[in-house]
């Protein structure tokens, strides 16, 4: 037997006793028959960056879930939480699936879940305060207003919120908190000075602060509250844009101007449409006096509301906006709700 016969043969074996060892495979591996091209329709499995509120209602747990891991594909299912008022903005409660019409993407749902009426679910509050120069002398009122709404809205040890001043650029001064004290200490720290990029702020807390919070089983209301006189001059984001991420994080907005001219101005408008484009309200209180009545609205609205789960007609995993359109049979009491959602890709 030559030399070269002899250590091919020593390392065959060699080469045949440590290959189970490190996976090393003379033939490719099948693909895992757990993992489909496409997932089928009645157990959709969630993508690791798939939007809150659009994981299927009632999945099973797996071992991937359980370990921290998460498979990646299409979802097929929307969580959509909106307010019922009437003409004079009272909440509406003990309403049912039947008092209620739903289009997505202009057609019917496939099929409806879950319907339930949340109350008192833990809020998620973004505290976004204009610092620019433009409202230097209503900086004040700002700072008391802010400072008014988490003492009459933040109750609950489940509840969080964090502050966001913003000029030329966005600045957190205090992070997720249940603290008052800590808030409100966030408030205060703010300065004015600079110019206003209201649409950059909004677009930055949704996505840093608002979009993947609390993705966990425990399902939270997303909240913004946005004082300013809605005057922007700086941004490099359009209003579309942040429109659009506060949809991405299913993030409400509740707007209060501190404009006190008798006139309504253009930043008047941009609140309104980012207020009522998100399921929000635009409030445009003369005083600190007047803010009471609507923070105890706000409140009434974030502490009740409706949650409907359903799946899409033609649901199509492509990432394109796909618009909700929801409405109450009696035509007394108005809807409030996002104006669509973003599908994830698949």
């Amino acid at each position: 037997m030559s030399r070269r016969f002899l250590f091919a043969a020593v390392l065959g074996c060699v080469l045949g006793f440590i290959s189970p060892l490190f996976g090393i495979a003379q033939q490719p591996a099948a693909p895992p028959a757990q993992t489909p091209a496409q997932p089928p329709a009645q157990k959709p499995v969630p993508p690791a960056d798939a939007q809150p509120g659009q994981t299927p209602a009632q999945q099973p747990a797996t071992d991937d879930q359980d370990s921290g891991f998460k498979i990646t594909s299409a979802v097929n299912e929307v969580n959509l939480i909106f307010t019922v008022t009437d003409r004079h903005g009272n909440f509406i409660p003990n309403l049912k699936q039947s008092d209620f019409a739903l289009l997505d993407d202009h057609k019917a749902p496939a099929r409806v879940s879950s319907f339930r009426q949340q109350t008192n679910l833990p809020l998620r509050v973004g505290i976004l305060i204009d610092a620019s120069t433009s409202i230097r002398q209503r900086f004040q009122f700002e700072q008391q207003a802010s400072t008014e709404f988490l003492l009459q809205v933040l109750k609950s040890k489940s509840d969080r919120a964090f502050v966001m001043g913003f000029d030329s650029t966005p600045t957190v001064t205090q992070d997720w908190t249940n603290n008052i004290d800590g808030l409100q200490s966030g408030i205060n720290k703010l300065r004015p000075g600079g110019g206003t990029a209201l649409f950059d702020a909004v677009y930055t807390a949704c996505r840093d602060k608002l979009l993947d919070v609390s993705r966990g089983q425990e399902p939270v209301r997303r909240a913004m509250v946005l004082v300013s006189d809605g005057n922007d001059n700086q941004s490099r984001a359009y209003m579309d844009d942040a429109i659009k991420m506060c949809q991405r994080a299913e993030t409400i907005v509740y707007s209060i101007s501190t404009n006190w001219t008798p006139s309504r101005g253009k930043g008047d408008d941009v609140l309104r449409k980012i207020s009522e484009d998100t399921g929000g309200r635009a409030f445009f209180p003369p005083s600190i006096d007047d803010i009471t009545t609507g923070f105890n609205s706000i409140e009434e609205e974030l502490r009740s509301q409706y949650a409907l789960t359903y799946t899409p007609a033609d649901f199509k995993a492509d990432g394109a906006f796909r618009e909700i359109y929801l409405f109450a049979n009696d035509r007394r009491y108005q809807v409030r709700a996002r104006k669509g959602y973003f599908s994830p890709k698949g």
